[in-house]
């Protein structure tokens, strides 16, 4: 039976998760690169992209990494790493994007709780250390996230 993940005192250090894949498209590219405005060539230009050293359209980094940070939430209501009494997103740090995404690469998530930090009235701070990985193994962007979330017994002090 799965773990229920409520509270901040029910994740462990050193527990690790593994997101389901998803394939990276050039629609999302192009999506992207019409949301914010982003269209440099190595993204979006064929021909340009062929001459660089990747040989074609590589996805634009924080594509890769909205993408991939949010997979987690695929694992599924029950066994989701986002507690149910999250509060909210309270930061990122560490960030690398250390190899390419190309059009057809499919990517997961992997992460670690490294640390879990109790603070005052209620609520408390999940450190997570994420590994986006390609079909290949290959780390593409890493990152530390830290989440607020509830603790136990602290229901009506979450907003």
């Amino acid at each position: 039976m799965a773990k229920d993940y409520y509270y901040l005192e029910d994740y462990e250090i050193g527990e690790k998760f593994i997101s389901p894949g998803r394939t990276v498209t050039e629609t999302d590219i192009v999506l992207f690169a019409g949301l914010t405005g982003d269209w440099t060539s190595l993204h979006t230009d064929v021909e340009y992209a062929s001459k660089t050293k990747f040989g074609e359209r590589i996805a634009h980094g924080m594509l890769t990494l909205s993408i991939g940070m949010a997979l987690p939430f695929r694992l599924g209501l029950y066994s989701s790493v986002l507690p149910k009494h999250f509060i909210a997103f309270y930061g990122m740090d560490s960030v690398r994007f250390t190899a390419p995404v190309k059009i057809g690469d499919t990517i997961r998530c992997e992460f670690e709780v490294v640390d879990i930090v109790d603070k005052s009235e209620g609520k408390g701070i999940l450190t997570v250390k994420s590994l986006i990985k390609n079909q290949c193994d290959n780390v593409v962007v890493s990152f530390i996230m830290k989440l607020f979330c509830g603790k136990r017994g602290c229901e009506n002090t979450i907003a």
